[in-house]
């Protein structure tokens, strides 16, 4: 994530902003230009854009914004449109008359939005079912509401269902505890149900298929009865030579979706130190430096591996420092690295050819293809890297959905909306 600043006094202000503390300005983030604006009223419910890449253009505010007060993004004026490209994608909402699934519904919306963000920088189209029926994303954020109902995170066919709990910090630290994993997020569960959505997209089918299976295994062995294994046998001993975390032994879907979680919590993190400015210059000259500030956008990525571990380096002594764990609490193995490697081939294959994932293989000279089938749920119990343990909880079939308004829904609007982050 960027740094971004008002453009009207140029004081420093995040992603999640909707006003500027120095000189209150309304703020929203512009997809169009992937730029964060500050604004002046124009009339009419609409907002001129004072960023200079925007000369002037006149904004909407997103229906989450205006009423909702769950979202930043503006809409271009001239598009029809009520909702923002980000709050299009969600097809269930929580039931809002629920205590505290406002915030929740918040938190979510927030780790969806910097998702896309990343995946926005990377050069990956996100289309939505109304734009492709077929092979759209969505998502449903759902509760459980009562005794013996499951609600379980996962993607089935484009359709990516979190529990709503998860943006429960309470719940979220007992379940990461209970399964022995040392990362759980909400970023982490987008960032790991977009592996299995993406793997559909620009992998299953294409060339990509056979290197695929050279790194990651053969995706056509039967899912539940690997699921099954996984929480029978355990994991191995010495999986951390091989996976980037336990339950990426399960299958090898699994080990792609976590794969590709965890390549892009690498990317999304270079690129904040990068627009930080964060170098690494210390005393001993034989201790870990950094001083390249490439775009990770533009890294190559032996570039993008040689600058990650002095910053995880760094960024674990400081956290040791302020009395908490490891803020990045993982070791990447020899061939961990490789399969890292094959997730940013195929990105920026993709990214050079467009949104056909064929073409982006070919464009790449990627072996030829293999056939592959894919059952259409894959099961989710974790984030990027997680280190969990048998008993952790997988879905393998369709969620059962809770009783849940549709998308959108308007709030009752004395209902106290959450507060994003201020900006220092």
């Amino acid at each position: 994530m960027r740094t971004f600043h008002c453009n009207r006094c140029d004081q420093l202000v995040f992603f999640e902003n909707v006003r500027c503390e120095r000189c209150e300005a309304l703020l929203g983030y512009l997809p169009d230009l992937g730029e964060l604006s500050a604004f002046e009223e124009a009339g009419d419910g609409l907002w001129r854009s004072l960023h200079p890449k925007a000369e002037g253009a006149l904004y909407r505010q997103c229906h989450n914004y205006a009423v909702e007060n769950v979202c930043n993004w503006m809409i271009p004026a001239d598009q029809p449109e009520t909702l923002c490209r980000s709050c299009q994608l969600t097809r269930t909402i929580p039931n809002l008359t629920a205590p505290d699934n406002r915030l929740y519904w918040y938190r979510l919306e927030v780790a969806k939005r910097r998702l896309l963000y990343t995946l926005a920088a990377l050069g990956i189209k996100v289309e939505s079912r109304h734009e492709n029926p077929q092979t759209g994303l969505e998502f449903e954020f759902l509760e459980e509401t009562s005794p013996g109902e499951k609600v379980l995170t996962g993607h089935d066919n484009g359709l990516i269902t979190l529990n709503i709990a998860e943006a429960d910090d309470a719940y979220r630290e007992r379940t990461r505890t209970a399964m022995h994993e040392p990362y759980r997020t909400l970023l982490g569960h987008f960032r790991h149900e977009t592996g299995h959505y993406f793997f559909d997209r620009l992998v299953d089918g294409t060339p990509w298929l056979e290197p695929f299976r050279a790194l990651f295994g053969d995706e056509s062995v039967d899912y539940a009865a690997a699921l099954d294994a996984y929480y029978r046998d355990g994991v191995p001993a010495d999986w951390s030579q091989s996976y980037v975390s336990a339950y990426a032994t399960m299958h090898p879907w699994e080990d792609w979706a976590e794969t590709w979680a965890h390549y892009l919590l690498i990317v999304d993190v270079l690129d904040t130190a990068t627009s930080y400015g964060v170098a690494l210059i210390p005393l001993d000259p034989s201790d870990p430096t950094l001083t390249d500030q490439t775009p990770v956008e533009d890294a190559s990525f032996d570039n993008l591996m040689k600058r990650w571990f002095p910053l995880t380096y760094a960024l674990n002594s400081l956290n040791r420092s302020l009395g908490m764990p490891d803020g990045y609490p993982f070791t990447l193995a020899a061939p961990v690295v490789e399969k890292l490697r094959l997730v940013h081939r195929v990105i920026a294959a993709q990214s050079a050819a467009g949104v056909e994932p064929a073409q982006a293989a070919q464009a790449a000279q990627a072996p030829g293809p293999t056939a592959g089938a894919q059952p259409g749920q894959t099961g989710q119990a974790g984030q990027p890297g997680q280190t969990g343990q048998p008993g952790q909880t997988a879905s393998a079939a369709e969620p059962a959905p809770a009783p849940q308004p549709d998308q959108p829904q308007q709030a009752p609007q004395d209902t106290p909306a959450p507060n994003p982050a201020t900006a220092p």
